[in-house]
């Protein structure tokens, strides 16, 4: 399954968006952690565009959410059979799209925010509102958007190799490559950082409470993270999730669904307009 992840990809440029589309892809996230020029990112939104945050006032003076360019980016996906993906979106823009998609979203790759309170886990009325959507919300993996501890954690590995830390930024400013390098390179103390198992499948249930297990399933982000919960290391591990879920009383057709059949359900139902 083909995807874009951030609506910069299209350039501004409708027939961008079609041309993707010809090409195979099937979904896009609206935004990265990047705002476009016409969605804002869930990271814009809680830091550049909010002043108590560090915010210039140029920035904060940008209207959160959708532009009119934006609602028609929506509009057209929904045309062309192409998912709207609200993973990585601000909440204003999470709810622009919401009100105007006429197909239900998905959200590729995120968690609970009352469970761990991240700009990029859905709050219980996004849940809410994916569900009554018809939506689906695939699961995120990485450790910080689980567990609330692991940032402190993570800090504190990090003041422990502080000097070698240092040295790789200045050869790469960018933390991500920094922070790679150092967990492979301590792998007994990193494990240790990692939350179980357990505390996804939390998530998971909680969705599950609230909104039933029609409309949640497993988005990994084995990609694009640094660390996952423990004994998830790689898709091979996938067998456990099955296993859990099991252990916690799910039926048989219910991990079907979780597995994948709600999202085949969800791509059933963002098939193209007829004309």
């Amino acid at each position: 399954m083909f995807g874009g992840e951030g609506g910069h990809m299209i350039e501004n440029n409708l027939d961008n968006l079609d041309n993707f589309y010809k090409r195979g892809v099937r979904y896009m996230t609206l935004t990265w952690n990047n705002s476009t020029d016409w969605a804002t990112s869930a990271l814009d939104e809680t830091t550049s565009l909010n002043p108590s945050k560090g915010g210039t006032l140029k920035d904060s003076a940008r209207k959160k959410g959708l532009t009119e360019f934006g609602r028609q980016v929506v509009k057209r996906m929904n045309e062309l059979g192409m998912l709207v993906d609200l993973s990585h979106v601000g909440e204003k823009t999470f709810w622009d799209a919401i009100s105007i998609t006429t197909k239900p979203v998905l959200v590729s790759h995120s968690c609970v925010y009352k469970l761990c309170p991240h700009r990029r886990n859905l709050k219980d009325d996004q849940i809410k509102a994916v569900g009554k959507n018809g939506g689906v919300i695939h699961l995120n993996f990485y450790s910080g958007f689980v567990d609330s501890s692991f940032e402190r954690r993570t800090e504190i590995f990090n003041n422990d190799h502080k000097a070698e830390r240092d040295s790789l930024l200045k050869q790469n400013p960018e933390p991500y490559f920094a922070d790679v390098f150092l967990f492979e390179k301590y792998p007994d103390e990193v494990k240790a950082l990692r939350p179980p198992l357990s505390m996804l499948l939390d998530h998971l249930d909680y969705i599950v409470r609230l909104i039933g297990v029609d409309h949640v399933g497993i988005g990994s982000d084995f990609d694009g993270i640094n660390s996952a919960p423990q004994q998830l290391d790689d898709v091979t591990n996938m067998p456990l999730i099955t296993k859990e879920l099991l252990k916690r009383g799910y039926s048989k057709k219910d991990i079907r669904k979780i597995l994948g059949e709600n999202f085949l359900r969800l791509f059933e139902a963002n098939e193209p307009d007829k004309k």
